[in-house]
Parts: structure tokens; sequence; C-alpha cells
């Protein structure tokens, strides 16, 4: 059996770490976003410079990628990881610009366990990024974002037949449910960012 050697490159999983933080800060501008009293119009300014500043890391990521001869893991699992990574903060940020083009202010019972969700996802994906360097321990990120993905799932039909109850008018449903599945977009793209990492460590293991 043939062993492969690859170089210890820090900058790389600093750069992840640094991605996947970013994500944390997101989703506490959108717990911002949904509570009662928030300036949304400030909420949203900060959102959209969070959303900027993890696009620049996101840059840096790939140019560095592009500019390293023999990466630490296979270059094209770097790309997926880091652009999976960014998908999850262009969602944080969409959720966060449709409640302020709606105007959505009576948001439905629920839409606020979906945001809890979405920031449990992100503490967990910035505490196991680190992990990678070793490729150790990482089985339990995975497992714990499959179960908050599903905790997302109930939660979305949940708030479909609230919505469709006949307690709000045709054109609110509609805000909402944009709202409501931007929401559970971002939770989907938080479960292919663990399946990403999960290939990477079956691959080079």
């Amino acid at each position: 059996m043939g062993l492969r050697f690859r170089p210890v490159e820090g900058a790389f999983y600093t750069m992840l770490t640094d991605s996947a933080r970013h994500l944390v800060g997101g989703a506490g501008l959108l717990a911002e976003m949904v509570t009662a009293g928030a300036d949304r119009e400030d909420v949203a300014a900060r959102m959209r410079e969070a959303e900027h500043a993890a696009d620049e890391r996101t840059h840096e990521l790939i140019r560095k990628v592009n500019s390293t001869f023999v990466t630490p893991f296979d270059r094209e699992d770097i790309y997926r990881l880091a652009a999976a990574l960014d998908d999850v903060m262009d969602g944080i940020d969409d959720a966060v610009d449709r409640m302020l083009l709606y105007g959505v202010v009576d948001l439905p019972t629920g839409l606020t366990d979906q945001v809890d969700v979405i920031g449990r996802c992100a503490e967990v994906t910035a505490a196991a990024m680190p992990s990678l360097r070793g490729l150790r321990d990482l089985d339990e990120y995975w497992i714990e974002i499959n179960r908050l993905e599903n905790t997302g799932d109930r939660n979305h039909r949940r708030l479909l037949a609230h919505l469709f109850s006949g307690e709000y008018a045709p054109l609110e449903v509609l805000k909402l449910k944009d709202v409501v599945e931007s929401l559970e977009d971002t939770i989907d793209a938080f479960e292919r960012v663990a399946n990403i990492v999960e290939q990477i460590v079956v691959k080079e293991s």
C-alpha cells in the first residue's frame, strides 16, 4: 500500500476556520434581525459588510490554492469546501435581506426556532474546522449537523402549516414563505458543508 505525503500548510486550516467563524457572526446578525424592536436597516447594513468580508476571505483562500503547488488535501475539495462555506453566508445574507425588503413585522411562530438552528449549525461548524488539520474527531460534527438539519426540516413543515392556516393575508403568506424557504435553504447549505468534510475525511484517511 502506497503512502501519500502532503505538506502541513497551516494557512489553509486557518483560512477555512476563519470562513466558518464568519458564519457565526452572520448567524448572530440574523438572530438580531428577528429580535423585537431591532433596527433592521442597521442590522442589514452590518450583514452586508459581514458578507463582503466573508467573500474576501473566500477569494483569499482560492488565491492561496491557486498559488500553492501541493495542497494539504485535494485542491478540488478545498475549492468545494470554500464555496460551500460561502454559500451558507450568502444564504444568511439572503434571509436578512428578504426580511428588510419585505418589511416583515409579524413573524410566524417557530421562525425564531429556525434562526436558533442556524446559530447552532454555525457554532458547530466553526468548532469543527480546526480538526481538519488532523482529519480526526470530525464524525460527531457531521452527525450533529445532520441532527440539526432534521430539526430544521420539522420546523420548516410546521412553519408552512402555520402560514397556510388562514391566519395571514395572501400577500403576507407569500412574503413570509420566501423568508422561511431562505432559512431552510441555509440549513441545507450547512449540511452540504458537513457532507464535503465527511467526504474529505473518507478520501484522505
